[in-house]
């Protein structure tokens, strides 16, 4: 996948997307019991909560945790404001490289605020802040610092600097991944398909992947011509990974324990992915290894909160996918002296 300059240990890989914090609190009541329908021109409430939680969120940086905690130290791309001290000593204790990261003193990182109440009913906002930043941000001063970029994950983020990042990968010649994710909502046809056209993969969900088909008005044959790789998480049922001659594999879903928060589900596939292509494992292992990942987050609440225990994980790619599956994996990573870590 990626082609290594000799002297560095190992591939670079880019991830950029939005970085943010969620602020979650419950209210102990039905929204809909302080709502008057007569009244909803001049509507003015105030709800008293009983919790809140402050969770680290944001795709890239819950693609770059799932990363390190692999081994595999990827550099972080995006922008957050001056308040990321904090979510940054965090990200470089677990393995991330955000010496990359753009940094706007005179904004907030930002953040999503939610209130839930006992039907489940949500009210929220989201504040883009640093965000919108993230177009400013050039990749050929990054790759100089770094020695060349192998591969550049274009995660869901401000969508013109997804777009812009694009164009500068394929006039620079730097390997990518679309992975557009929720913003293929706030993007046209032309946007798109300007994203996707060149990529070495399209990562999506099969709802994401009919979106953008609609939009562009390609069919999934069009679609493959434009990428390298399509690879399509189809939650229960696993993931397909289709091949611009037509050939295709089908991974399944890696039986969960128990189903906890499906928040970050995706960006976890996609750091067992990254890292295992990253250590040399075929499109199947990797995905294999993304499946394991993506189960983790599902099992837990929060998308950064996971523990990754290697005997147990090792047990568990062996029961989901049989011995050479495990084995495979615990070489291609053990072979590079990874210490694996567990979130603390």
């Amino acid at each position: 996948m990626v082609t290594n300059h000799s002297h560095r240990s190992e591939p670079v890989i880019a991830v950029s997307g939005s970085i943010a914090t969620d602020h979650l609190m419950h209210f102990p009541g039905k929204f809909t019991d302080s709502i008057l329908p007569d009244q909803l021109a001049r509507i003015s409430l105030s709800f008293l909560v009983d919790d809140l939680v402050v969770r680290r969120g944001g795709v890239a940086p819950n693609i770059c945790f799932g990363m390190g905690l692999l081994g595999v130290r990827p550099v972080l791309l995006g922008a957050v404001g001056g308040d990321f001290a904090d979510y940054r000593s965090w990200l470089d204790r677990h393995g991330v490289d955000c010496d990359h990261v753009k940094v706007c003193e005179d904004v907030q990182t930002a953040r999503f605020v939610c209130t839930t109440d006992d039907d489940l009913n949500q009210i929220a906002s989201f504040y883009a802040g640093a965000m919108a930043r993230a177009r400013e941000i050039e990749l050929g001063p990054v790759a100089s610092a770094l020695g060349g970029i192998d591969l550049m994950m274009i995660s869901a983020d401000d969508p013109e600097a997804m777009v812009r990042h694009a164009e500068e990968c394929r006039h620079r010649g730097f390997k990518f991944a679309a992975d557009p994710s929720q913003q293929l909502a706030r993007m046209d046809g032309p946007a798109s398909a300007a994203l996707v056209t060149g990529a070495e993969f399209f990562i999506s969900n099969d709802y994401e992947l009919g979106l953008l088909l609609s939009k562009t008005g390609w069919t999934k044959d069009d679609l493959v011509a434009h990428v390298g790789f399509r690879i399509t998480t189809l939650g229960k049922r696993g993931v397909e990974i289709v091949d611009r001659d037509g050939s295709r594999l089908h991974i399944a879903a890696m039986p969960e324990t128990a189903k906890v928060d499906p928040t970050g589900v995706g960006d976890g596939f996609r750091a067992g992915f990254l890292a295992g292509r990253a250590r040399g494992l075929d499109l199947q292992r990797a995905a294999e290894l993304g499946s394991l990942m993506a189960t983790l987050v599902l099992e837990t609440v929060g998308t950064q909160e996971y523990r990754l225990d290697w005997t147990t994980g090792s047990e568990r790619l062996r029961a989901a996918y049989g011995e050479d599956s495990a084995n495979e994996i615990t070489a291609a990573l053990g072979d590079h002296g990874i210490e694996l870590r567990s979130a603390v």
